[in-house]
């Protein structure tokens, strides 16, 4: 959606809510294409795992199918409009699904949804589990003990963590370009139906299938951007006009 915004495509609708578009496609999450790389290098390296990946929305299909192409074992679908739940719900969905399918020895997210990018869904997921949470990695690792080793990206250079498992770890973009599928491999996930549960059969109160933030409106900003010149009669002379105007306009 961020292409069409700066194109000047993406039109909000009468209602102030929704997109008038219904020809964007609906594409998985890049972080969360990470994430199911991450996964799949422990598949690489020789160790024996399940990998399943869970979409909770009413129009999940592509991106499970997507998921299968990749290389996923398991493809489930939680049915559900997604305008009508927020990141709690969502994070309570998820964790329900966990619980009943007989837990997880390691949950790997993407560190952020690409639309509001807000990142909240993994550390709700692990309050509702009681599982620690290790953010933005760029490399995951487990140890003889049946925990995990993550290499952490920060501000201020890279951060190696170890935590028992099982463990939730959130994926960033630095781990790498995850692996595109291949013609038979997306041909092979045609086939593949994703197994389909309810949103009833999960247990949940309805309370907490109620939203606590609600969306009341959005909209396309206007995207403005200018260039300043810097002259100068040699590279020195550029460099200090340029330290000049980041000092004047409080930058340094």
């Amino acid at each position: 959606m961020n292409n069409y915004a700066l194109v000047g495509r993406l039109v909000i609708g009468d209602d102030g809510k929704t997109l008038t578009q219904t020809s964007i496609p609906r594409l998985m999450n890049a972080y969360d294409e990470q994430a199911i790389e991450a996964a799949l290098r422990f598949r690489d390296a020789g160790t024996e795992c399940t990998i399943a990946v869970v979409c909770a929305g009413a129009e999940s299909g592509d991106v499970l199918k997507h998921a299968a192409a990749m290389g996923a074992d398991e493809i489930v679908s939680i049915p559900i409009e997604a305008t009508t739940v927020d990141y709690h719900v969502m994070g309570d969905l998820l964790a329900a699904y966990v619980q009943s399918s007989g837990g997880a020895d390691l949950v790997l997210c993407g560190r952020q949804a690409s639309d509001d990018d807000q990142g909240v869904v993994p550390a709700i997921l692990a309050e509702r589990l009681d599982m620690p949470l290790v953010s933005i990695a760029r490399e995951v690792a487990l140890t003889d003990g049946g925990g995990v080793r993550v290499t952490r990206v920060t501000p201020d250079g890279d951060e190696i963590v170890e935590c028992a498992g099982p463990a939730i770890v959130t994926i960033s973009n630095e781990l790498g370009t995850p692996r595109y599928p291949t013609m038979a491999k997306r041909m092979q996930a045609r086939k593949k139906q994703p197994t389909v549960v309810e949103v009833a059969s999960l247990g949940l109160a309805d309370t907490a299938l109620q939203p606590r933030v609600t969306l009341t409106k959005q909209f396309v900003p206007t995207v403005q951007s200018s260039c300043q010149m810097i002259e100068g009669a040699s590279a020195a002379e550029l460099a200090d006009a340029l330290v000049a105007k980041l000092r004047e306009e409080n930058v340094l």
